[in-house]
């Protein structure tokens, strides 16, 4: 008798099986909140994506600008997303997750925090942007290495 994950595995299961990859590229948007962010994310973005888009909130925290230095509008860019990836290093400058934040939760955007730089960092200091993103980020990550970014942008197909 064959066990049901061989039967599953059969021909004649095959064709019940979707063809097609299991979800659509997701429209990401990456936002650096802080002078130390923006080089990573800069850094990122020079990489070849299908569907992110790469940004930074570090001059004014009300406001966007694209790498080529095109002004955008924040919280339309937040609004219009799938996912939020909001990187932030430590000292406690990143005062657009508040904006970026409340525009993902009225909008019902998936929103993750990524604290980048945090091992020279004091505990004080990566405590003070924790807690300017812990309260809008429904997944928060302390990523070591920084190209921690690179692999979730990856995984995520963007």
């Amino acid at each position: 008798m064959q066990s049901e994950s061989a039967r599953m595995s059969s021909r004649a299961e095959a064709r019940f099986r979707l063809q097609e990859p299991n979800s659509l590229p997701r429209a990401i948007k990456v936002i650096a909140l802080d002078a130390a962010s923006e080089v990573v994310v800069r850094r990122v973005a020079a990489r070849r994506w299908q569907s992110a888009t790469f940004l930074s909130a570090a001059a004014f925290p009300g406001a966007a600008r694209d790498f080529s230095g095109q002004p955008k509008d924040l919280t339309k860019e937040a609004g219009t997303a799938d996912l939020v990836v909001m990187v932030a290093s430590p000292g406690g400058e990143a005062h657009a997750a508040s904006t970026i934040g409340e525009t993902c939760s009225a909008k019902r955007v998936m929103t993750t925090g990524l604290v980048v730089g945090a091992n020279p960092a004091s505990e004080e200091a990566v405590s003070k942007t924790l807690s300017q993103l812990r309260p809008w980020s429904l997944m928060l990550v302390i990523a070591d290495p920084d190209d921690y970014i690179d692999d979730m942008l990856t995984a995520l197909r963007a």
